[in-house]
């Protein structure tokens, strides 16, 4: 388990993680959403000590990292797939981790196996692809068997089946009853893995749910609204603040009103609907609207004030 209380940390003038506290639990896959600068990877180097917080405090399994005795053993963390001497063979490096926790040549051998590096193992790992790198990578997090896995962007570089192959390690090492703390810039494959979604904006926590809870925040954002009047209803819609999207003569996607005041206008105006539905919003919807106005860097201006 991991638990933040109050976790904050400034650089300068600049508050990266401003006052967040949650719960990561064993036995479910916890999802880490966030913009780029929203605080996800200085959350995760807190966790790990290699950030001193500014105030607060953040444990795994009741203790500060820093207090581990085998931390191997206890926390798998991939925060760098690339912090590796490119000179070294991926079983080097591995052998060379091991050590550092009495960790034998077997176990090295079983990790490189369920991560399929098998016939680059005695590689230099300076040639590897960014796929190979991450396996690696995970290969690390995985070596100490521990209980507690934090994993930064861990489907980075991996191909498709690479990233089936993360999704189905991820669900099985928290079906184990390990606590799997993960983060990824894909929607999709986070709505797939993980069953607890907490998102950060510019450092503070905005959302912390159920994925379904998250998910539902999107539904009925807009409104798929069937009839032969289309022609007629879309200009009253309008009127009313509606945005209108004409999918076909007849069909029309509404966004800006509910269900409900859409089909009580179509009754004033004896207008009739053949279908009335709120269109079912998915994790990308949800995390777009939660984090909309908490975008640090946008793209498509010139302007960099």
């Amino acid at each position: 388990m991991i638990e933040a209380v109050g976790l904050t940390k400034h650089y300068g003038e600049k508050i990266a993680v401003n006052d967040i506290s949650f719960t990561v639990r064993p036995g479910i896959v916890t999802g880490f959403l966030g913009p780029n600068g929203a605080g996800k990877s200085t959350t995760m180097r807190l966790i790990v000590g290699l950030d001193r917080p500014s105030a607060g405090s953040v444990t795994v399994n009741g203790s500060r990292y820093s207090q581990l005795h085998a931390p191997l053993h206890e926390v798998g963390v991939l925060l760098d797939a690339k912090a590796v001497h490119t000179g070294r063979s991926a079983l080097n490096h591995l052998l060379a981790i091991a050590a550092t926790h009495h960790i034998g040549r077997r176990r090295v051998n079983e990790v490189i196996g369920i991560t399929g590096l098998d016939s680059v193992a005695r590689k230099r790992v300076g040639g590897f692809s960014l796929g190979m790198g991450q396996r690696l990578g995970m290969a690390v997090a995985l070596l100490g068997d521990p209980a507690t896995l934090i994993l930064d962007e861990p489907v980075n570089g991996l191909d498709p089946e690479g990233v089936i192959w993360v999704r189905t390690l991820a669900r099985q090492l928290a079906g184990e009853g390990r606590t799997v703390f993960l983060s990824s810039h894909l929607m999709s494959e986070m709505a797939q893995t993980a069953d607890h979604i907490i998102v950060l904006g510019r450092g503070r926590v905005i959302a912390d749910a159920p994925v379904a809870d998250i998910v539902a925040l999107a539904a009925g954002t807009a409104v798929r609204v069937r009839t032969p009047d289309a022609a007629r209803f879309a200009p009253l819609l309008q009127a009313n603040e509606a945005g209108i999207s004409t999918i076909e003569p007849s069909l029309l996607e509404v966004t800006g009103l509910t269900a409900a005041r859409i089909g009580e206008l179509a009754a004033e105006e004896r207008i009739v609907l053949h279908e009335l539905a709120p269109i079912n919003g998915s994790l990308e919807d949800a995390y777009l609207a939660l984090t909309q106005d908490e975008v640090e860097y946008h793209a498509g201006g010139t302007d960099n004030a």
